[in-house]
């Protein structure tokens, strides 16, 4: 027979940073081996081959796999058995590696490979084949060749014929697994070949993969459904749907387009072509074993290609002092030495560094891999970095860079600058700077945030301090240098400017003296004196003047490096007068019955009153007599005012107490004549809360009880019809008076009839 390979296509899922978490089914493939025949019965083992995302978050193996046996032809299959409760098996990682040696790509992939493996006795059919199945819901919802791929379950068959059953046949075996990658705009070149063990003759093609669970609007709620995770074999029987691709870009036939269209030799197995867009593409490759012309089985593989844009391998990368990256030149202004640091990737494919210049007219060679190199003057120098110059073959990783360095006269940045140290006045800005290579012709300047582009200037600081001026000065070449100097300005003010410009008021005076002067900062030195023999050294105190008269204030302000000025404010303050206000009263303790008041002026040098009794009213003679209609505190004010005009004021605070007035009688004569006929207390209860009396006999028996002080005892057992009898019987009075202070009353009170 003839031994023919077959390529077997399957790729895994590529994550791009924008897309949704995707589900777990990545792909599966089945095959077989005959373990004899006995009688009419033939054994095989069978081994279904299956693949998982392992960074989606999706499901993991199935440790419970059923696997459904079904017998027929083409659409017409009849369930005979099913596989239960098989758990997964040498589970391992697929590697990644790229298929060309020279390409990377930056993918989060990671699929895991799983088997089930199982043997099973089949009753040998003249007539019939049989399909072994596995149903599982769902694909990655990411995939590109797909319509709604996330609803889109897998089912994994393998179809053994009578002639297979007949002849103890064994299926085909996949060789090898292709990358896990596959980059973008790359020709594929995949040799994805199977071995038969039986010699027979092999023929590849690409076919639909088939699609069993998921979620097309008809589930039926139950994950055993036909549309649910896990279809329950026994109902959901072959044949199976084919998955729904994109038309018309896409078909299982042309499962990645591509240009030129990727393809598969049917005779060979090798996968070919030009993938054009990348994304994620499930690809069915359906391998169909021949003996003498006719069909032994059929087995299936279905997968998916990660397409992804690659990057080369290994990349000349290369930075100095001066680099333009665009322009790929390096500038060296006043200096003829250059460092090169090498950064060319990926680093454990590089095995060596070739640096290659021509200075004037000679080839000059290094091969370390950063370099430092002396040029001998202005000029321009061509330079080349070389990786892996002398490899040869599949591993030969090669890349360089061709680059210039242009050497120029240096540029030196410097400026003066001049002004009265004294005189809150401009400073004069010089340009001192010079260029090898011609004029200096532009110039940045860089002051208190404030940018200039010119040569010369006068400029005027608001504020002293320790002041960086920084200049960047360029030429033709485009040379650049800088310079940066501190300007030590702290001047004196031109003229001390104080507010107020004049004060008077009424004793104790504060005043806030806000020194407006400038230009002037904490690093000064104010000295002020207030003219009533207190000094102080704040740029803008506040001074409190206690007793009258006219007051001189003087300043004097010393800068930091001994600049001076002074000012004298003749006769600047006026501090005038003020009365003492102050008062007493009696009753001390008044209360809602003792409620007027006396008050009595105790302030000095007053010549006029006013009083305000809180909200209940005011008076303006000395003494003052008021009467307080409410309870509660109250505040008192007196004002009073001095003959200059000035005046002060005194507070307090009077409480008129309420009062809770209470008289309980010690006999009473419930006799009907209206006299005496109730036991009630007596007296002013307005404001009491709370209230509560009861009466009990003599034996401790509650006889009365109210919460309404307007109603008594009238003599009877809780003033209803049973009359109690005369005697003596004990009261108890319970209340909280206005201010919430408890009070309980007991004692007796003698009943009379």
């Amino acid at each position: 027979m003839m031994l023919v390979r077959k390529i077997i296509l399957f790729l895994f899922i590529a994550w791009l940073p924008c897309e949704v978490s995707a589900l777990h089914i990545v792909g599966g493939d089945v095959t077989y081996k005959c373990l004899g025949q006995s009688g009419n019965t033939v054994r095989f083992r069978v081994l279904f081959t299956m693949y998982r995302d392992a960074v989606s978050g999706g499901a993991p193996f199935d440790n419970d796999a059923i696997f459904g046996v079904y017998r027929g032809n083409n659409n017409n299959w009849t369930y005979v058995t099913q596989v239960d409760q098989q758990n997964v098996k040498n589970v391992s990682t697929i590697p990644i590696i790229t298929p060309n040696p020279c390409l990377v790509a930056s993918t989060n992939i990671r699929v895991e490979r799983g088997e089930y493996e199982f043997d099973i006795a089949l009753n040998i059919s003249q007539t019939e084949s049989y399909m072994i199945a596995y149903q599982r819901c769902c694909r990655n919802n990411t995939i590109s060749n797909l319509l709604n791929s996330g609803d889109v379950g897998a089912a994994f068959t393998v179809i053994i014929t009578p002639f297979a059953q007949r002849t103890c046949n064994n299926s085909p075996l996949f060789n090898d697994f292709p990358p896990v990658i596959i980059c973008n705009n790359e020709f594929i070149n995949f040799d994805h070949s199977a071995t038969d063990p039986d010699n027979d003759q092999i023929v590849y093609e690409f076919c639909s993969p088939l699609t069993a669970g998921g979620q097309d609007g008809t589930g039926q709620g139950s994950a055993t459904a036909c549309t649910g995770v896990t279809p329950d074999p026994r109902n959901c029987t072959p044949p199976f749907r084919q998955v729904p691709f994109a038309l018309p870009f896409y078909s299982f036939s042309t499962p990645l387009a591509g240009n030129p269209v990727v393809t598969i030799d049917p005779i060979t197995g090798i996968i070919d072509g030009k993938p054009s867009f990348s994304g994620q593409f499930v690809v069915g490759v359906c391998v169909k074993e021949f003996r003498n012309g006719e069909l032994l089985s059929e087995i299936r593989r279905d997968f998916q290609f990660n397409v992804v844009n690659c990057t080369a391998a290994v990349q000349a990368i290369i930075d100095a002092e001066g680099w333009d990256d665009m322009n790929k030149t390096v500038k060296l202004c006043g200096i003829n030495d250059a460092t090169f640091i090498n950064l060319s990737t990926i680093r454990d494919r590089i095995v060596s560094y070739d640096w290659i210049f021509n200075i004037n007219g000679q080839e000059k060679k290094f091969n370390t891999q950063n370099l430092n190199i002396s040029f001998p003057g202005p000029g321009s120098y061509p330079g080349k970095m070389v990786l892996n110059r002398i490899l040869v073959g599949i591993e030969s990783c090669k890349d360089s860079i061709d680059f210039t360095v242009n050497v120029y006269p240096e540029i030196k940045a410097d400026f003066m600058y001049e002004y009265d140290t004294c005189q809150a006045e401009n400073v004069q800005f010089t340009d001192l700077s010079f260029s090898g290579a011609g004029p200096v012709n532009s110039w940045n300047w860089l002051v208190e945030n404030n940018k200039i582009l010119q040569t010369d200037f006068d400029y005027g600081f608001e504020t002293p301090g320790e002041k960086p001026v920084r200049l960047i000065v360029g030429d033709e070449n485009l040379c650049f240098d800088t310079i940066q100097k501190i300007v030590s300005y702290f001047p004196i003010p031109g003229l001390i400017v104080i507010e107020p410009d004049n004060f008077v008021g009424c004793s104790p005076g504060s005043i806030f003296f806000n020194n407006l002067s400038s230009p002037i900062d904490e690093t000064y030195t104010v000295n002020w004196n207030f003219g009533d023999g207190k000094t102080t050294n704040e740029i803008s105190p506040v001074h409190i003047y206690e007793q009258p008269g006219v007051f001189t204030v003087s300043v004097e302000i010393i800068s930091p490096i001994g600049c001076q000025t002074s000012q004298v404010f003749n006769d600047w303050i006026t501090i005038l007068e003020k009365p003492v206000a102050g008062f007493s009263f009696t009753p001390d303790d008044p209360n809602i019955f003792n409620n007027t008041i006396q008050f009595f002026d105790e302030s000095q040098k007053a010549v006029g009153w006013f009083w305000q009794f809180g909200d209940n009213g005011v008076s303006y003679i000395s003494e003052p007599s008021f009467v307080f209609r409410d309870t509660g505190l109250i505040e008192v004010l007196q004002v009073v005012r001095h003959e200059s005009g000035c005046t002060d004021t005194a507070i307090a605070y009077i409480d008129i107490a309420p009062v809770i007035l209470v008289f309980l009688p010690n006999a009473f004569t419930p006799n009907g004549d209206g006299l005496n006929d109730v036991f009630l207390p007596k007296g002013y209860f307005k404001g009491s809360e709370s209230y509560n009396m009861t009466i009990w006999n003599r034996w401790g028996g509650k006889i009365f009880e109210t919460d309404d002080p307007l109603v008594g005892w009238r003599g009877t057992k809780n003033n209803e019809d049973s009359v109690c009898p005369p005697g003596v019987y004990i009261y108890r009075l319970n209340y909280l008076t206005p201010r919430l202070e408890n009070v309980l009353k007991e004692g007796q009170v003698t009943l009379i009839r």
